[in-house]
């Protein structure tokens, strides 16, 4: 009886601690991305900085393609190309790349039909003879649905110091029309922007491939971008090589600013899923940890904690805890929009309890199918991050 009261007491110290460390971290990454972010963007002579080579992988046409295309066109840069790669010679964004090519002329612009076969990572497989006809030492990778500030990438190349060999934008959304797009909002806002601001604090791995700027001499040391082909996450191994390799990695001041035109709520939380299962097979620990950090759960095992340590009312402190809990988020997607939101406070709380109570959901939907689907293909998730094509049976 005694070694189970010391169990319990043991259990509650250790949930209240862990508990007082998540405020630490909320509070954390809502100073640091006021300090870190939408700094004013300093003059820089030209011939002080290095070309670029924006690798632009292209699939399909969606309603917001050509203004987020033509946002790289116009970006405030003195030297860089973009290297746009497709893999069908019949897809639409054949002719939106064209058509951009024609309007401005003078950008160093240059298409790439049909990829590589490399790996099983379709991305990869597209950019492979874009990023090997690259004339720069600096490489960026750029998807299609991400609309470029004026001054971004002179942002992110200030951003990679002499220690620093791979800058990435920490994800955040456009504002667009209906409940779809604020759920991103606060997804991106919230939760997941309090996870990219402390990974940059305590330096760890949390690269995205939606926006990344590297040297490619590091890329060519650990096997060139063929070498990760065989990882859907190739971010995450990208971020990684770099960090084997004694070089850092930051996020820049600009956050990545999706504007995909076809967006939904079951297309967002799919997305989710697969982010999910790509975690757990990185890195195991996720399975464990992602559950027990969200709001409702932790607030649930806590009440209990501080029940059994100061005989607190576990109701009163539960929704306490949420209630904090909610406002520290409002407060850091304000720190991240920068402006006024573009939602009132209902749909802010009503976007935010979706997301809080659906969450857990997707987690236990992430476990009960290995199986991604991602650009039009199927592929089987194996432990350490590794896939494999899954190829289905034609019938006639």
């Amino acid at each position: 009886m005694e070694s189970l009261d010391l169990t319990l007491f043991g259990l509650a110290i250790f949930l209240f601690a862990g508990w007082c460390f998540n405020w630490f971290l909320h509070v954390l990454a809502i100073l640091y991305g006021k300090w870190k972010l939408h700094r004013p963007t300093p003059a820089v002579p030209p011939e002080n900085l290095p070309g670029i080579s924006v690798l632009k992988p292209l699939v399909g046409v969606d309603p917001h393609l050509f203004e987020n295309l033509e946002s790289f066109f116009t970006l405030k840069y003195p030297a860089f190309e973009l290297l746009f790669c497709i893999q069908d010679e019949m897809d639409g964004a054949l002719m939106v790349v064209k058509s951009l090519c024609q309007k401005y002329p003078n950008v160093d612009a240059k298409l790439f039909l049909g990829g590589k076969k490399v790996g099983v990572n379709p991305k990869i497989n597209n950019m492979s003879i874009g990023y090997e006809a690259a004339k720069y030492d600096l490489i960026m990778i750029s998807d299609s649905g991400l609309k470029m500030a004026p001054d971004t990438l002179l942002d992110m190349a200030l951003t990679l110091t002499d220690k620093v060999g791979l800058v990435h934008q920490m994800p955040y959304a456009c504002s667009r029309k209906g409940i779809a797009s604020h759920l991103e909002k606060v997804y991106f806002g919230s939760q997941h922007a309090k996870m990219y601001l402390c990974a940059d604090v305590f330096r760890i791995n949390c690269t995205t491939g939606m926006s990344c700027l590297m040297r490619k001499n590091v890329v060519e040391e650990a096997g060139g971008l063929k070498e990760f082909g065989q990882y859907l996450a190739e971010d995450f191994f990208l971020g990684q090589a770099f960090l084997d390799r004694g070089w850092r990695v930051k996020i820049t001041s600009h956050p990545a600013m999706q504007n995909s035109g076809m967006y939904s709520i079951s297309q967002h939380h799919n997305r989710l899923v697969r982010w999910m299962k790509l975690r757990t097979a990185m890195l195991p620990l996720t399975m464990f940890l992602e559950p027990i950090s969200q709001c409702m759960v932790m607030g649930a095992m806590v009440s209990w904690a501080v029940t059994y340590l100061f005989d607190w009312s576990p109701l009163m402190f539960f929704l306490g805890h949420v209630l904090v809990w909610f406002l520290l988020d409002y407060l850091q997607i304000k720190v991240i929009e920068n402006k006024p939101l573009p939602f009132s406070k209902f749909e802010y709380i009503v976007c935010w309890f979706l997301n809080e109570l659906s969450y857990l959901a997707l987690i236990v939907q992430s476990h009960i199918d290995s199986t991604i689907s991602w650009r039009g293909k199927k592929f089987r998730l194996r432990w350490g991050g590794y896939v494999e094509e899954i190829h289905t049976k034609q019938t006639v």
